[in-house]
């Protein structure tokens, strides 16, 4: 029988400018992946239906929405917050889109996505850390490549 795995074992990678070069991004919290974000059907339902509901899938969608702590130390922002930050959300059409990259510590593939991302909000209360968030919205079928040390 298998064992639940951890949640905080999972990892969550960004490519920067440099083509197969990613970046990772720290200081996360929490994640969620909502594997039927922008699914879209096609209702086929028709007199031979019997009063049955029917459709085909015409559309798949992901998302996947990290959240985490706002993270500087001495100054120097977390590399893959930095980038998603100043660099990633201030590009436009053909270039809003790169690539994300996730793994469980306990798997041997990373699954890969073209993407875009949206920033999220970014806050906190008076004894609170700062807050940091980012949704990813895949483009395309996602790939897998092998994990090399």
């Amino acid at each position: 029988m298998g064992r639940p795995i951890d949640a905080r074992g999972w990892e969550f990678e960004v490519e920067g400018d440099t083509p197969d070069t990613f970046i990772r991004i720290g200081n996360l919290l929490s994640w969620n992946e909502n594997p039927g974000e922008n699914e879209e059907t096609a209702d086929t339902t028709d007199f031979d239906s019997d009063g049955y509901y029917e459709q085909d899938v015409m559309q798949r969608g992901s998302t996947i929405e990290l959240s985490g702590q706002y993270t500087a130390t001495s100054g120097t922002r977390d590399p893959g917050q930095d980038y998603i930050d100043k660099v990633w959300a201030y590009k436009f059409g053909e270039e809003s889109r790169g690539r994300m990259r996730y793994r469980h510590t306990t798997q041997t593939e990373w699954t890969v996505w073209e993407c875009t991302v949206t920033p999220g909000e970014r806050g906190g209360e008076t004894n609170a850390k700062t807050s940091w968030a980012a949704t990813f919205t895949r483009c395309g079928a996602p790939s897998t490549e092998a994990v090399t040390p």
